[in-house]
């Protein structure tokens, strides 16, 4: 199991995934956007995506949640 977690303070711009979707290690599944810049959160393994705790337009904190894969 991953938990993809906010790299740094910032909000959520999009969200690339869907419950019980299939991800491949590396593939884009969250734009946040942080300190001016958009940033890619990506898969760190392969799996399906079992949690999104993340919405967009919301803001969250460095080490929050935002996907779970199995």
């Amino acid at each position: 199991m991953a938990e993809l977690t906010m790299p740094m303070n910032g909000k959520v711009l999009a969200v690339n995934v869907e419950v019980g979707q299939g991800v491949e290690e590396d593939q884009e599944v969250i734009i946040i956007e942080a300190m001016k810049m958009e940033l890619p959160v990506v898969a760190t393994e392969a799996g399906t995506v079992k949690a999104i705790n993340a919405k967009v337009g919301e803001s969250y904190q460095t080490g929050d949640v935002l996907v779970i894969v199995e």
